[in-house]
């Protein structure tokens, strides 16, 4: 399969009273046909800020895209005139955004905001469009869909709204699907439902999707291959399999040592990561988890590690030291001389 995005050294900051926010510091990962990339973290990590980068869709002032590139079939979106990007952007790239409680127009007919990516991209008549609105909504199963054209967004449940989201994202056949925590506000019968129906709608459509998320649970049932961010950096890049048997940052150990488990006794705990994430007006000197890290050493504190090969081929993380020897980061000593851990070859020594 050939690459379908390509992001390189992407970086987003925000101009606020405080001083600067550094949302998005240098960013670089790929998506190939057809693959489902997955994007976990914190609210504040740069998930959203990353997509609505690729999308141009940053409110400009306050934000701006301060560097980077970021190729879709071969043509950098960031230098395209804002009638080039309007017609890639709903039609060869589509977005589902994080609460369909107000991502759609409330004064709007759901056939009126589902056909309108059809009109604008494709050209179809009213009645063209209102055939192929009626095809989207039964595709994402919506009962009676002819019946439910003129229905407000009141008159659905939150279930059916994100569904009919997903109806105006697929419209045009976009080849990159990107959905924002499209489950986020719903409860967990219906996200179980929605996660099925885009797995079965990219089997059929052959789309790549990016699917941004802070619920590992849901990227292991879902996506090929996960990227993990933290204040606005990638810390972690591998194939889901390798990402949940063998995670190589701290920050990654702490997310998955926080989900709940089936096969845990009454009396287990979750464990929390400790503290609370940077502030990226003010970014900590060095790694930015080196605050809430366990396994700090005296380098931690000096120099933010790049993203390094790390286990199994592809897989690429952000750290000065080898979690894996050692084992349970829950041993790991507060006081960097005594940590049992060895740095990686790629660190040097003080």
């Amino acid at each position: 399969m050939g690459i379908l995005l390509q992001v390189k050294n992407l970086q987003t900051q925000f101009a606020t009273q405080d001083g600067v926010v550094h949302a998005v510091n240098g960013t670089s990962f790929e998506v190939a046909e057809r693959e489902t990339l997955g994007i976990v973290g914190e609210s504040g990590c740069g998930k959203s800020v990353s997509m609505l980068s690729i999308m141009r869709l940053i409110p400009q002032p306050p934000g701006k895209i301060v560097g980077g590139e970021v190729l879709f079939d071969g043509r950098d979106l960031l230098k395209m005139s804002e009638d080039e990007i309007r017609r890639i952007r709903g039609n060869k790239i589509a977005m589902i955004f994080q609460d369909p409680m107000t991502s759609l127009n409330p004064v709007l007919t759901i056939g009126q905001q589902v056909s309108e990516g059809v009109v604008l991209h494709l050209g179809l008549s009213q009645s063209q469009a209102r055939a192929r609105s009626i095809e989207l909504l039964d595709m994402v199963g919506i009962p009676d869909a002819g019946a439910r054209l003129n229905d407000y967004p009141h008159q659905f449940s939150g279930g059916m709204r994100q569904r009919a989201m997903i109806a105006m994202g697929l419209s045009c056949n976009p080849k990159l699907l990107i959905a924002d925590e499209p489950t986020t506000a719903l409860d967990v019968t219906i996200q179980a439902q929605i996660i099925d129906l885009v797995k079965k709608l990219k089997a059929e459509l052959g789309m790549a999707i990016i699917w941004i998320t802070h619920d590992l649970g849901v990227v292991a049932g879902l996506a090929d291959r996960v990227i993990v961010m933290y204040a606005g950096y990638i810390v972690e890049s591998a194939t889901v399999k390798d990402l949940y048997a063998d995670p190589r940052m701290p920050y990654t150990l702490g997310l998955l040592r926080s989900i709940p488990r089936l096969d845990a006794t009454r009396q287990s705990r979750l464990t929390p990561i400790e503290g609370l994430p940077p502030d990226l007006v003010n970014p900590p000197v060095g790694c930015p988890f080196n605050p809430r890290c366990p396994f700090v050493i005296d380098q931690c504190l000096e120099a933010n590690p790049p993203l390094a090969p790390a286990g199994s081929i592809g897989h690429l993380a952000a750290c000065w030291v080898d979690v894996t020897n050692g084992g349970d980061p829950s041993r790991a000593a507060p006081r960097p001389e005594s940590l049992a851990f060895v740095p990686r070859s790629d660190a040097t020594e003080k």
